[in-house]
Order: C-alpha cells, then structure tokens, then sequence
C-alpha cells in the first residue's frame, strides 16, 4: 500500500444539492500508517531472536537426555559399537531428509567446515563422553560438560573475530565458575581419567558447535548436521562392523530405547534445532543457554537412572540460572 504526505495528499471534493463545495479529509494519515509500519517491523526483528531462543533451548534438552540415554545404551552395546552406530543411524536419517528435500550439495569453501562439525560433534564428544560415563555418574560428567558454554564462547571470539562485552564474559565466567565449583566438590576436589575424557570433549564439542554454527548462518541447521553425518557414514558403517564383532551386544530395552535416542534425538534432531537456534541468536548467546543442560540431566539421572540428586544442585541452579539471564541480556 502507498502511503502520502497528508501535506500532499489530494482532497476529495464532492458536490451537494445546493451547489456548493465539500472538502473531505484524506481517509488515513502519515502518524498512523508509520506507527504500524514500524510495530510491523518491531515484530519482524524480535520474531527470529524469540524462535531462535526456543530452537536452541529446544536443542539443549535433547542433549540433556543424551547422557542418561547412553547410559541405558551402555547396558546392551559396548562403548565403541554404540558411538559406531549411533552415528550411523543417524547418518543414515539425514541422508534420508537430505534426499526427500533434494538438498544441494555444499559448496566446496563448506566441506572443511563440515569436517570440523563431524570431527568434534558426530566423532569426538560422542566417543570421550560414552568413555568418560563408563567410570563417571551421569551427574558427575552433566556438572563436568557445564563448561561447555564458556568453551564455546571462546572459541567462537576467536574464529569469528565477534567480541562480546564485558558483562557478557563476567556472566560467562562466573556460571563456569560454578558448574566448575560444583564439580570439585562432587570429586572430592580432584581430577579422575573420566574427567581428563570430558575435558576433552569440552574441546572438540566446543570447537564443532562453533563451525556448525558459523555455517548454519549460510545454510539451513538441519543440512549443517546432514551433511556432516554423511561425510562420517563410511568410516562410521566400518567402525560398527569391526566394534560388534568384538564387543559382546545384550540388547535389553533399555539399551534399544538409549541407542534411539542418542541416534535419532540427541545426534541428529538435537543438532538439527541448535544450529538453527544459533544462527538466529548468535553462537555466544545460545551456547549460553546451555549452562542450564547440567541441571537439567541431573534431574533426568534422578528420574530415569535412579541417582541420588546432590543437596548442592538447587543453589548451583540458581546461580546458573541468574548467568543466563545476565548473559541472554548483555550485548554480544
């Protein structure tokens, strides 16, 4: 619709009975259409923030599941073979959505990228967390990954060159600080093998969410992670041979229900929504968001496995919680 200066609009003029003149107003005026012009606008900028926030919070959810999952995995598969098959039903998803929606192939500057998301999400975090839950409770590694957000932040400050503010890193720091805390005094203030494991899933995960997140801002979320499992599909389908050759399987339904999950929720539709949450809101603020993922797999680990929920998890929370919030409003 065009809109006119009502300076310059031109009057209607109508003729009466009698022969004189009328003048009528201009039917709409400039302060009205620019006020709905400009709500209109307001709601188009706000929309993407708001369902990018609830597409990575969705994401955080399912990777809070995934260690309780791979828990109950573990009782049917050992660790290699249910990392090996994990990631090739999920592959075997995605190429699927890949080939139903006739996604085009990635553009060549994209595949290096694409490797960094298979190496760190689909291969590394995957293998380490499934080795680190073999000697460590769900709830001891939930409270170990909590630094990821940080990890994140950071390695997304140096890769894509964006500086978030002050505030944003004290908030960042100080809910790591927590989480880390919190770890400590679960552990009797020391380190375990299973801790160097998660550490060493911090990096890589850290590392893959901050690619997959770059990327997902020239590509659709769900073919960040699409192509990425696929260009782990061969390696993936020959580890599953040689693992389940040698590890024992006991399929139980536990087992069957966790080796699901991780495949079809955690790996491939968790990542899916964090991808897309991420290239909405920014990789800073969604990996945020994620400070909240060790809280709520304690809950799941009381639910679902059984362990007792340490006296420390309601304070920890609400100090993770108060980050969150000061991180989500702080400019990035």
């Amino acid at each position: 619709m065009r809109t006119q200066d009502s300076a310059t609009a031109p009057a209607t003029i109508a003729v009466t009975a009698t022969g004189s003149t009328r003048t009528a107003a201009p039917a709409t005026g400039t302060g009205a259409t620019a006020s709905g012009t400009a709500a209109a606008g307001n709601r188009a900028a706000a929309d993407p923030r708001t369902r990018g926030t609830l597409l990575a919070g969705l994401g955080v959810i399912s990777f809070s599941l995934t260690f309780p999952s791979t828990v109950w995995g573990l009782e049917s598969f050992g660790p290699w073979s249910l990392v090996a098959v994990r990631s090739t039903l999920a592959a075997l998803i995605a190429g699927t959505f890949l080939l139903a929606r006739r996604a085009p192939l990635p553009e060549r500057r994209h595949w290096a990228g694409l490797a960094v998301v298979a190496c760190g999400v689909v291969i590394g975090f995957p293998i380490l967390t499934t080795l680190a839950l073999q000697t460590s409770t769900t709830s001891h590694a939930a409270v170990v990954v909590g630094l990821l957000p940080l990890t994140t932040a950071t390695f997304a400050a140096v890769r894509t060159g964006r500086r978030p503010s002050r505030t944003f890193w004290i908030a960042a720091v100080s809910g790591a600080v927590v989480v880390l805390g919190f770890a400590l005094q679960q552990s009797g203030g020391s380190f375990s093998t299973g801790d160097l494991y998660l550490f060493g899933a911090l990096l890589v995960c850290a590392a893959g969410y901050t690619e997959g997140g770059r990327l997902a801002a020239t590509m659709p979320g769900w073919q960040v992670i699409g192509w990425a499992l696929l260009l782990c599909l061969p390696l993936m389908v020959a580890a599953s041979a040689v693992s389940l050759s040698f590890e024992p399987v006991h399929l139980t339904a536990h087992g069957v229900i966790g080796l699901v999950w991780v495949a079809a929720g955690s790996t491939f539709f968790g990542l899916y929504v964090w991808y897309r949450g991420m290239a909405a809101i920014g990789i800073p603020k969604a990996s945020q968001l994620q400070l909240a993922q060790p809280l709520l797999t304690l809950v799941w680990s009381v639910f679902l496995l059984g362990e007792t929920l340490p006296l420390a998890a309601p304070i920890a929370a609400v100090a993770v919680l108060v980050c969150i919030a000061v991180t989500q409003r702080a400019k990035s």
